[in-house]
């Protein structure tokens, strides 16, 4: 009975540490996730259950490690976190504060990633590189931005503070501030000129250019096919007074 009552002991110290931790050097994510989530319910529920928060903390660990040199232990920190959260983050990678990964399984983050201030990704995002090249080969993301799930950001590419990326969309070229990406390649479309105040976390519902221009073609052919009609009938109706 005795072992009992000191795991449980022991247990509780690791909790109470654990809590104090994570309030101390992870105020921002705990916030970001109150604020993005509805499922949120409290800071101890983010705490305990959340990998994306769990991720950041083996993350700081590795990036510390890595920033001293150190090759091998920072790989063995990030790969540790890996498998327990499911969520990769290479150690060499800079990310800002207020990140929120949602649900996270399959997020990968690449070594030469920077990542801005308030950023939103969710589960199955890549933030990868392209080719061989040593140096910086992957994204940097501004503030406020929101990548949807499985979408792929790839290259040393530039994408602007308040940009909405749509899921599954693959991003390999800049993207200006204040405007959404949507689709395979990547295409982008601003929000009627207006810029994105706060952080929109309704990707699912981001304009479709090709669809749009689509539309816009068939209306033009509409159009047309109505003017040659009545160009037509008028000619019918001139040819039938003649006669």
């Amino acid at each position: 009975m005795d072992w009992i009552i000191k795991i449980a002991a022991i247990l509780f110290i690791f909790a109470v540490l654990k809590a104090f931790v994570y309030k101390l050097f992870f105020r921002d994510e705990i916030r970001a996730a109150l604020e993005r989530d509805p499922a949120a319910t409290s800071q101890i529920a983010v705490i305990f259950t959340y990998p994306g928060l769990h991720a950041l903390l083996y993350h700081r660990i590795a990036h510390a490690l890595y920033l001293w040199r150190w090759l091998l232990i920072p790989r063995l920190v990030s790969q540790a976190g890996r498998w327990l959260t499911g969520i990769e983050i290479h150690a060499g990678a800079q990310i800002g504060r207020g990140l929120f990964i949602d649900h996270g399984m399959g997020v990968v983050i690449g070594e030469t990633t920077v990542i801005g201030n308030n950023v939103t990704l969710f589960q199955g995002v890549t933030l990868g590189g392209t080719g061989k090249q040593k140096g910086k080969r992957h994204p940097t993301l501004g503030n406020n931005v929101v990548v949807g799930t499985g979408a792929c950001v790839l290259g040393d590419i530039h994408v602007g503070d308040n940009v909405s990326i749509g899921a599954n969309a693959v991003v390999v070229r800049n993207v200006p501030a204040n405007s959404t990406v949507v689709g395979v390649p990547g295409r982008i479309t601003s929000r009627e000129g207006k810029k994105v105040h706060g952080i929109n976390l309704d990707y699912t519902s981001l304009p479709d250019p090709l669809t749009q221009a689509l539309s816009k073609l068939q209306h033009e052919i509409d159009k047309i096919e109505g003017e040659l009609k009545d160009f037509d009938a008028g000619h019918k109706d001139k040819e039938h007074k003649k006669e």
